[in-house]
């Protein structure tokens, strides 16, 4: 972890500055606007020209922005500077030309950050894999429940160009990163931030694992007080090591075993903090029991300890972190109990979309019928298989891409009894479920933990997740 002195950002001046902004959408309409009333001269460029791009493109064009649809690859003409949104890939022709005309690129967060005032809220910063969401709703909590004005922005709630520039006066931020949004943010140095964890994802997007874990590392430059990794998953300490901060600036680990020095982490089901505390070598500090965390599930306890180590890093007192974290409920469809029938439970977990996800979910439970399946994203299933064989029951598998769960079983689960769904038409949850109940005995869990993307069969995590629920309410009626 090197270190260097304070650096500041001077808000740039885009009075007749040719700006392109790359892409139509929840960050590219708020940044072409603002982009706008400061002066520059706006050429917003999308791929797509269906009724919704044309729609944005004539409320925008009434401000006087030109909109360019259909054509998301040519550089426009004289263009000084891109801002693009999240999604385009860092290999896009757009982007291609603008490297070989010297134009810089930008993303929405970027150019928030830019536009900061000098009397700005800090940034408490989130990234990883998975985890991010609730880890940034946790921190909100917390820091509201420590009587701050705080908003839960970035990658969920409020788009933080609006955070930054609306009328709200806030104390601090909690912002959720994704890789996307870091890779395009070469300037931001937030007062802490945490890389929650790092597993295979968005790789055609990034080209290679050790690029995702790159852009992942990038929330760590210039952090002023705190770097917060997680001690079960080395490549995040590994990404604090490689990053250049602040003099000062601390490395805190978080676990769910017993903390060492400058470590948060479980000591009979407490929460403890062996990090900001006066004599760490001796001294802690108990923050909230387990049973203050909502679910209670391992990788959720992982969750709140890194929620906590930012607030701490912040000043926040031990009080604040439990009666935040008892006031915080988690989003719909993130290891949300159901209903119990016949003594089993039924738990949906739509939103864990990629194996690492599905794993933690796994692992909450002892015993399992698992439904799974979807679209793989270009996944291997063989080691989430054989870390979580131990705690099948039975196995229902749906979705386009469950052959390779399927083959995954046979290789490392051969005597967990599989029901293969061949069917997509919206009865298929109804019979999944169905079929859990038929495998389950009481005391165990039917869990929906797909470890793949949904959009083979539903139109987001969110309406699988309700079809789940709703064969579960049909099945208990």
């Amino acid at each position: 972890m090197g270190s260097r002195k304070v650096t500041s950002t001077v808000s740039p001046d885009f009075q007749g500055k040719h700006v392109t902004v790359a892409g139509l959408g929840v960050s590219g309409i708020p940044a072409a606007k603002v982009l706008h009333a400061r002066g520059a001269l706006v050429t917003v460029v999308n791929d797509g020209d269906d009724a919704r791009a044309r729609e944005q493109a004539a409320e925008l064009e009434a401000l006087g922005i030109t909109v360019r649809l259909g054509d998301g690859a040519t550089l426009p003409e004289g263009t000084e500077l891109i801002v693009t949104s999240p999604g385009w890939k860092p290999d896009s022709p757009l982007f291609e030309a603008a490297r070989a005309a010297g134009v810089e690129i930008w993303g929405d967060v970027e150019l928030a950050w830019r536009l900061r005032g000098p009397e700005a809220a800090p940034w408490l910063a989130i990234t990883g894999t998975n985890g991010k969401t609730t880890t940034t709703q946790m921190l909100a909590s917390i820091l509201k429940a420590a009587g701050l004005r705080t908003a839960a922005v970035g990658n969920i709630g409020i788009p933080v160009l609006d955070a930054v520039l609306g009328e709200e006066q806030y104390d601090v931020l909690a912002v959720e990163l994704s890789s996307y949004q870091l890779h395009w943010a070469p300037s931001l140095r937030a007062h802490s931030a945490a890389v929650l964890n790092l597993a295979p994802d968005h790789l055609d997007w990034h080209g290679s694992m050790e690029a995702y874990a790159r852009d992942k590392g990038r929330v760590y430059e210039g952090n002023r007080v705190a770097c917060v990794y997680n001690v079960a998953d080395k490549a995040t300490e590994d990404l604090v090591r490689e990053a250049d901060v602040e003099e000062g600036c601390r490395a805190i680990g978080f676990t769910l075993g017993s903390p060492g020095p400058s470590q948060l982490g479980v000591v009979d089901g407490i929460l403890v903090d062996r990090a900001f505390v006066e004599n760490r070598q001796k001294n802690a500090q108990e923050l909230a029991e387990v049973s203050d965390v909502n679910p209670p599930a391992p990788h959720n306890i992982a969750n709140a300890l890194a929620a906590a180590a930012l607030a701490r890093a912040f000043g926040v007192p031990a009080k604040a972190v439990r009666d935040g974290l008892r006031a915080f409920t988690p989003d719909a469809h993130r290891i949300a109990h159901v209903a119990d029938v016949d003594g089993v439970a039924y738990v949906d977990d739509s939103k864990a979309t990629n194996t690492h996800a599905a794993e933690a979910s796994l692992a909450a439970y002892d015993s399992i019928v698992w439904i799974a399946g979807g679209l793989a994203k270009g996944a291997s299933f063989d080691e989430l298989v054989a870390k979580s064989a131990k705690r099948l029951r039975g196995v229902v598998l749906i979705g386009a891409d469950r052959a390779l769960i399927r083959e995954a079983l046979t290789r490392h689960a051969p005597e967990v009894p599989v029901v293969d769904l061949d069917r997509t038409d919206t009865g298929a949850m109804l019979q999944a479920v169905t079929e859990a109940k038929r495998l389950a005995q009481p005391g165990d869990t039917v869990l929906l933990a797909p470890a793949c993307a949904s959009m083979d069969m539903f139109t987001n995590y969110n309406k699988r997740g309700d079809a789940f629920a709703e064969a579960v309410r049909e099945l208990g009626s």
